[in-house]
């Protein structure tokens, strides 16, 4: 009953802090004179992934990092495949120009680097982790520069639909913290609930824990979609993925390096071949339905291949 109570609980209080978190990080974009996208790829992004950098670090300064890199490729597939997917479902995204010209490629990019490193090293070694810590300083560069010239000429007005400061300071941090505290009392519970039913532990791992560590990106891509805020939505489901292989793979291995599992390598040509077949479909510019809806039925065959390898 216990179990039951916590997934409910967990369950409002992520979609209520996503709610809140994507309002504030709207008004943030306004006050700024940033685009969304911006804000997308960075505040929200960073939000969202920012419990798996800190169980990440935790276990690497414990030196037992050696799952990390299939959490980070297994939730980088569900970001792209279910988050982007359902998100598309719920309502077909408009792409902005700089995230298929520039940010989608880059963790395209990200992916095979990351298994090229698996191939060549069979894991991660702290130079490789300094290398992804300085990739991810230079895509930071990148997405920052161009917004502070665009900045430059869009806050020569206000924009009076921008909440007020401290109310646009307190719906980021209420709804961030109420995403974490939802995302762990809904795994926390589901896995109780799992456990009644007599799951194993490796199907529990697999699937209950796997998704619910992507539980933020999910409830505030989905919210965002809902609001019509497609650069959030889209900048979140990218932005994260960025962070969980250049940052949290990237400090966990500057601590201690990462042995893989002989799966991983096999999971990231998997990643490498869902981001490129996923940009098919949305290179014109617009995500739509019935592609949204494949990608999450592909995720779903995943999950089927993870079970029963």
């Amino acid at each position: 009953m216990l179990s039951v109570v916590l997934l409910v609980i967990g369950f409002m209080l992520l979609v209520w802090g996503a709610d809140k978190f994507v309002a504030g990080a709207a008004s943030a974009a306004r006050r700024m004179g940033v685009s969304e996208l911006l804000v997308g790829l960075t505040i929200v992004s960073f939000g969202t992934s920012a419990p798996e950098l800190a169980v990440s670090v935790t276990a690497a300064l414990k030196g037992a990092n050696e799952i990390a890199v299939g959490n980070v490729l297994g939730s980088n597939l569900f970001n792209l495949l279910v988050v982007a997917g359902l998100s598309a479902v719920l309502c077909p995204l408009t792409l902005d120009r700089a995230l298929l010209r520039r940010d989608w490629p880059l963790s395209f990019g990200a992916a095979v680097m990351l298994g090229a490193m698996l191939f060549v090293g069979g894991g991660l070694s702290r130079v490789d982790g300094f290398i992804l810590l300085a990739c991810f300083a230079a895509v930071m560069v990148s997405q920052i520069r161009p917004a502070l010239h665009t900045r430059a000429v869009r806050t020569e007005g206000d924009d009076d639909s921008a909440m007020p400061v401290w109310l646009t300071l307190v719906n980021i941090v209420l709804g961030i913290g109420c995403i974490v505290l939802g995302g762990q009392l809904s795994v926390n519970g589901a896995t109780g609930i799992a456990r009644m039913f007599g799951l194993s532990e490796t199907l529990i791992g697999l699937t209950i824990v796997a998704v619910g560590t992507s539980l933020p990106e999910l409830v505030t891509s989905l919210v965002a979609a809902r609001k019509g805020e497609n650069d959030i939505a889209m900048g979140n489901v990218i932005g994260s993925n960025l962070f969980n292989i250049l940052l949290i793979l990237g400090v966990s291995a500057a601590i201690t390096p990462i042995p893989v599992q002989p799966t991983a390598p096999v999971d990231c040509l998997i990643l490498i071949a869902a981001s490129a077949i996923c940009y098919l479909p949305a290179r014109k510019g617009v995500l739509g339905r019935a592609p949204g809806a494949l990608m999450a039925l592909g995720y779903a065959a995943y999950m089927v291949y993870l079970i029963g390898r």
